[in-house]
């Protein structure tokens, strides 16, 4: 049954837009277990020689707790084989360094992984970096430390973090984007991209160290990570080592990073992998002899290793108060082979055609079942944060926090469809989590993306901070098979998408708050707030049914402050949007782009408000869409019931056409929408027509 609240609509923007980060909340865990049989403790100043029984070492300093996760679980193992029950690793607070991804397998089921009380162990896949020194070069203070496994090949990385901040890669310019001067060797097969374009004068240069740059363009809704071969300066041609996505298109933005010649400003590195040098402007605050840097080692942190196809899965493992840091992906080389787990796109091209689909989660997991990840957090990643792919089913990822990540926050399920039920992703539940700042090496990343996979529950999430959008569901362009059925996304608050809350952005086009693909019969969108929502050249929408979008329930969303419209259909069948409000478009208001012989979908008992724009966009000549009971208000000055415009019909001729027969054209009487507040006041003639006060003070994460 579908909730609709009775109170009067109160907007939590207050509440919960700044809430970017609360580690008291995320890790509220007050107890911690006690010694006993099957309880094994690991401490950064622990030791592997002894028992790991007790929380901290003896007064003989003769036992005590390990010194590493991976002794821990070869403990719990042989507790497991010995005892027949499951083990309990409880992880004291600081960062416990990996030197390869912890393993899980189905023998390792039930086993917990915990925070000891209230303390915040950290599972890195980094190294730290010291013997730093000062320098002056190019009349700039700069710290410098010797990175030797560079030198020798062994180790490159594109992501550093200096005292818990991401610092920034040497880049151009420093804020904001270049723009594609000329898009070269152009062609009609727009799916194509190029290796090669004309820049600005002065925004490249034939630097000494450019090969050791990539080029970051944007184009359509995808980046591409360029790596730089050649840069010819009379020309202002520069040449690539991997080929665009997509055809690049002249005013396309993009940056520069990774080339020595750029480091200019403090806050900023660059690894010289060929002297075998690190580089760092420092922060004014910084003391060199005080500084924590880390830089990432590995690809993945955890990988949960089932086998859905035997019917053997890793099942019941709970991951509480845990935070994953420090891991990196990176576009496979010309000699990378497929593997891991996760489809490498082909060598030459520089991304994924959407969504940075192919790009790992740093814990990863297949024929997962049960599971459960409850206070952990998911940051300073290089990659998407959870990954639960083949076979995944019924777990649970509750008051978490998934923070400054190379592409997204969570992916559950495949872009395959499975035949057999046992390889199906479903049922998982994503509750209670903020989710935000992403993109930092991937644009194109996904707040939580769900693919082939059905009966999946998003509730009460905060997301924002992504430069494409804030949650994706379905994997099927057009009519096809497709398995994203019977999803429910409600409660949540999803803002300043396409656009950061800095003010960076938008780079990227064609995205939504929500996004969908496919036939998803059963999928309910319900009490969601959406806002500040913002497409480069075209697409900045706050609930966007894509290609094939069918069977879905949009019902008591509050949508504002959208580029592009509140509320797009591309094309689809039996979607119902009734009871929203849709406020504040700056193109337009309402937007349908494909004319169909069947019905597209009924928009009924919603309020649309505007101020800018037109009410309805694209295409509108077909009578196969069905509109009735709303409530139409535009508030410029100028604008009368009789000025306004359906399509370029007036509501006469609209209406003649057989369209909103009862709907009316008067200002609906919100509180204060110009302050975000669309509470109705007690006379509002929405309420006289029928229309459900929606209540989203409960939207986003619950204490």
């Amino acid at each position: 049954m579908v909730m609709r609240a009775t109170l009067g609509l109160l907007l939590a923007v207050t509440l919960f837009c700044g809430c970017s980060g609360n580690r008291s909340a995320v890790f509220s865990i007050s107890t911690a277990p006690r010694p006993g049989p099957g309880v094994f403790f690991v401490a950064t100043n622990g030791n592997d020689a002894w028992t790991g029984g007790r929380a901290t070492a003896n007064a003989r300093q003769s036992d005590g707790p390990f010194a590493t996760v991976p002794r821990a679980l070869t403990a719990a193992r042989e507790f497991r084989q010995s005892h027949g029950t499951a083990a309990t690793i409880c992880l004291r607070g600081g960062t416990h360094f990996l030197s390869e991804p912890l393993t899980l397998k189905p023998e390792d089921s039930q086993l917990k992984l915990v925070a000891y009380g209230r303390e915040h162990p950290v599972l890195s896949g980094g190294r730290r970096i010291a013997g730093w020194h000062e320098e002056r070069m190019n009349g700039r203070k700069m710290w410098v430390t010797e990175v030797p496994e560079a030198r020798d090949g062994k180790w490159f990385f594109r992501e550093l973090w200096v005292n818990g901040k991401r610092a920034t890669h040497a880049r151009s310019p420093n804020w904001g984007y270049h723009n594609v001067a000329e898009a070269l060797d152009t062609s009609s097969e727009w799916t194509k991209g190029q290796s090669r374009l004309r820049f600005a004068e002065g925004a490249l240069k034939a630097w000494p160290s450019v090969s050791n740059a990539e080029v970051v363009v944007m184009t359509k809704w995808v980046e591409s990570r360029l790596p730089v071969v050649s840069v010819d300066e009379a020309q202002r041609i520069v040449n690539f080592g991997k080929r665009a996505v997509f055809q690049l298109a002249t005013g396309d933005p993009y940056y520069v990073e990774g080339a020595f010649e750029l480091l200019d400003t403090p806050g900023e590195w660059c690894l010289e992998p060929a002297r075998g040098k690190l580089f760092y402007i420092p922060q004014p605050n910084e003391r060199v002899n005080e500084v924590e840097v880390i830089a990432p080692a590995l690809t993945q942190l955890v990988r949960l290793e089932g086998r859905p196809e035997a019917g053997v899965n890793v099942a019941g493992i709970t991951f509480r108060g845990l935070r994953f840091a420090h891991s990196e992906w990176n576009l496979p080389g010309p000699d990378a082979k497929s593997g891991g787990g996760w489809p490498a796109p082909p060598t030459e091209i520089g991304g994924f055609n959407q969504a940075a689909v192919g790009v790992p989660g740093a814990v990863w997991g297949e024929g997962v079942r049960g599971c459960v990840f409850e206070r952990c957090e998911f940051s300073h990643l290089g990659s998407y944060g959870l990954e639960l792919a083949r076979g995944c089913q019924s777990n649970r990822i509750t008051h978490c926090e998934f923070a400054d990540l190379g592409a997204g926050g969570i992916k559950i399920g495949e872009q395959a469809i499975r035949q057999t039920a046992a390889e199906q992703s479903g049922a998982n539940e994503v509750s209670g989590c903020r989710i935000h700042d992403g993109g930092k090496m991937f644009q194109s990343a996904i707040g939580v993306w769900i693919g082939q996979s059905p009966n999946n529950r998003l509730t009460h999430n905060l997301i924002h901070d992504f430069y494409y959008t804030g949650i994706s569901i379905g994997w099927t362009w057009g009519y096809g098979p497709a398995l994203a059925s019977n999803n429910l996304v409600a409660f949540n608050h999803i803002h300043h998408i396409g656009v950061a809350s800095d003010g960076d952005g938008p780079v990227l086009s064609d995205m939504g708050g929500i996004y969908t693909l496919g036939k998803q019969p059963g999928t309910r969108i319900v009490n969601n707030l959406w806002h500040d929502i913002a497409g480069l050249r075209y697409g900045g929408w706050g609930i966007y049914f894509d290609e094939g979008s069918s069977g879905i329930l949009a019902e008591s969303n509050v949508v504002y402050r959208t580029t592009h419209g509140g509320f797009h259909q591309h094309y689809g069948e039996t979607n119902v949007v009734r009871n929203n409000i849709f406020a504040y478009g700056r193109d337009q208001q309402l937007q349908r782009s494909r004319e169909e012989d069947h019905l597209s979908f009924s928009f009924s008992n919603n309020i649309v408000l505007f101020d800018q724009g037109v009410l309805l966009g694209s295409t509108w000549k077909n009578e196969r869409f069905a509109m009735d009971g709303n409530v139409y208000w535009d508030t410029r000055a100028t604008a009368t019931p009789e000025s306004m415009r359906f399509a370029k019909a007036s509501l006469e001729a609209w209406r003649a056409r057989g369209h909103d027969q009862h709907s009316i054209l008067t200002d609906p009487l919100f509180v204060a929408p110009q302050n975000d507040d669309f509470r109705l006041k007690r006379d509002s003639p929405a309420l006289k027509l029928g229309f459900h006060p929606i209540d989203v003070r409960g939207v986003g994460p619950r204490p």
